[in-house]
């Protein structure tokens, strides 16, 4: 059973028990300053979780694009890698553990709606209990049932501490016990196993958590447990690519069909039998793909900085493997091949895929650059400190940072070439010296709320609306054709990331100053909307890039008295009722962030 038809099955499965089934959210967090990006399958969810009602239901069921980079380095053995897809299914103050326990297991042991995994091999873990909450004995009682209806026999049912067996998503949010399920890759473990034993099997990744169903109960705030959620709710998380070794008989996420292509075409063009560079190669080329299709685009701060070390720990690798004369761009176009059924931003002709192929040719033509200044200048000074003979032979912690910041050469690559040279440096007082540099990244993150606003005050949302009118009058007077590609909005100015090949004249730039307060000074309305989201597609109203939406949708119209739209976007606001408010629209600077793709910032004056 090949992963595209473990997803059908999966969410056929559960809309055929109620649940209705909604698109994966982007990778980028709507809504949500606590990450860079959605990191499990609940995150979007946390304010229906929270309470909120969700406008398909209360029965839910997605497979959600997730990414971690927290585990970056174990990247290369069997199970670890940074994007991932989440199954889950969700139930907001409706079903409980008597009836999502019975379903996880059915759809893994079913042979004709589900998965068809061989009972014998199941193991669970239960929460042992705390002071946040009871041990959980309720769902161990029914795992027993259920193991004892089925003759699984031995011991299987294990009380683990919170550590192992609660999930938040962070620090703040819903949260709660959870019992997880752990698969036998080796089918030689089918007769039970002791704590003990269980626990060092899981330890040499011979059983794998294939299922996780969380009982969110609680709330969470500043890292502690503040009380129970006013409705109790079903997280389930189900790791597809775990999942799918585990259904195809694999041992490693490496060998299933999710990576096979990729792995074959690493093989071909590389001699090296450096199985973990491979792996590492392949997850981060696939990674890539998934975040520059969601709009992340290589740069020094925030997720850009986690797209580029990706990159270039990628290229790094590649050039372990001999790769240097075939462009990684390559491996992305297999990606984009493989999930092109599965997610529209990779189909045939979709725009992305050409974003996508020029952002992989330039950061690679652009590191081998940095790659031989940096090297260059790493080795001179390993040679310096060679020749003066220092005992310590330690790099200045000063020369690791410049590297860094002036050269954009990573440290943990300064870190590689100095073990293989004998040479270390403080990394504490490097760690401190970029210190500025991260919390940079963190800053770009923090606060922000839909649409990429920074908050909600007056100025942010006035801007928010002249955002919308620079698009439609950089589509009215530059190109019709012209797509955002990212946005970010604060009460000093907004910013508006768009596709265009070639960087605006001064004549451009004027016009559309011009038609933006043409129609501030006509007081259009502006008026929300909500449709059903084929409607929206059948109007041609804009889509925030790599955004996902539900069924109804909410559209943002600008119009006159006459109900002429002059704009249209997918947008969840907030705005202002009508153009007049805004003031003039004055354009501050108009420059390249990468290639065909162009950056406006813009203010208003009152």
């Amino acid at each position: 059973m090949e992963s595209n038809e473990i997803r059908k099955r999966f969410l056929k499965f559960f809309e055929k028990r109620g649940h209705k089934i909604i698109p994966s959210a982007s990778l980028v967090p709507e809504n949500d300053p606590s990450v860079l990006f959605n990191t499990a399958g609940m995150q979007p969810l946390v304010p229906y979780l929270l309470g909120q009602e969700h406008p398909m239901g209360k029965r839910l069921v997605n497979v959600q694009k997730c990414v971690r980079t927290q585990d970056i380095d174990e990247v290369g053995d069997n199970t670890h890698d940074t994007f991932f897809e989440m199954m889950g299914n969700w139930s907001l103050g409706d079903y409980f553990k008597k009836e999502a326990i019975p379903w996880s297991y059915e759809f893994l042991t079913s042979k004709e709606e589900g998965l068809g995994l061989d009972p014998q091999r199941l193991y669970v873990t239960c929460f042992e209990g705390d002071k946040n909450s009871p041990k959980d004995t309720e769902s161990a009682e029914i795992w027993e049932e259920i193991f004892k209806k089925n003759n699984v026999t031995g011991e299987r049912i294990y009380f683990r501490p919170a550590d192992k067996n609660w999930w938040s998503v962070g620090d703040d949010g819903p949260c709660g016990p959870d019992t997880e399920m752990f698969y036998d890759l080796t089918g030689e473990l089918d007769k039970g196993m002791t704590l003990n034993e269980y626990i060092k099997a899981d330890e040499a990744q011979k059983v794998v958590e294939v299922w996780n169903d969380v009982f969110m109960q609680y709330e969470k705030k500043d890292g502690k447990v503040i009380g129970k959620l006013k409705k109790q709710n079903v997280d389930t998380g189900a790791g597809l690519e775990r999942v799918v070794m585990a259904v195809q008989g694999k041992d490693n996420i490496f060998d299933t069909d999710l990576f096979e292509e990729m792995m074959i075409y690493i093989n071909n063009i590389s001699s090296s039998g450096d199985l973990r560079a491979k792996r590492i190669v392949a997850d981060h080329i696939r990674t890539s793909v998934f975040m520059i299709g969601d709009g992340v685009l290589p740069s020094n701060t925030a997720r850009g900085y986690i797209l580029r070390r990706l990159l270039r720990r990628a290229i790094r690798f590649s050039d372990v493997l001999g790769m240097k004369n075939f462009p990684l761009s390559e491996l992305a176009k297999i990606v984009m091949e493989k999930y092109a059924d599965v997610y529209s931003e990779f189909a045939f002709k979709h725009s992305n895929r050409v974003v996508i192929d020029e952002q992989i040719n330039a950061e690679e033509v652009k590191f081998r650059k940095t790659l031989e200044q940096g090297m260059k200048i790493l080795n001179e000074r390993i040679i310096s400190t060679n020749v003066a003979g220092l005992e310590s032979k330690e790099i200045p912690a000063s020369v690791v940072f410049d590297l860094f910041q002036s050269y954009g050469f990573p440290v943990e690559l300064t870190e590689e070439v100095g073990l293989e040279k004998g040479i270390t440096f403080n990394k504490a007082m490097v760690e401190s010296l970029i210190e500025k540099h991260k919390k940079l990244s963190q800053t770009a993150s923090a606060g922000m709320f839909k649409g990429g606003l920074a908050n909600h005050n007056e100025k942010t949302v006035k801007l928010h609306t002249a955002h919308h009118l620079l698009l439609a009058g950089l589509q009215a007077v530059v190109d019709k054709n012209i797509k955002q590609r990212g946005s970010n909005i604060t009460e000093e100015r907004l910013r508006i990331d768009f596709l265009c090949g070639h960087k605006l004249t001064d004549e451009e730039k004027k016009n559309v100053e011009e038609w933006v307060n043409d129609k501030i000074a006509k007081g259009f309305n502006v008026v929300r909307r909500e449709m059903p989201i084929e409607e929206a597609h059948k109007i041609g109203a804009e889509m925030e890039f790599g955004a996902k939406y539900t069924d109804i949708v909410s559209v943002y119209f600008i119009e006159d008295k006459d109900g002429n739209v002059i704009s249209k976007e997918f947008c969840g606001g907030p705005h202002i009722a009508n153009t007049g408010e805004l003031g003039t629209f004055k354009i501050q600077k108009e420059q390249s962030v990468a290639e065909g793709i162009r950056r406006i910032k813009a203010t208003l004056v009152v």
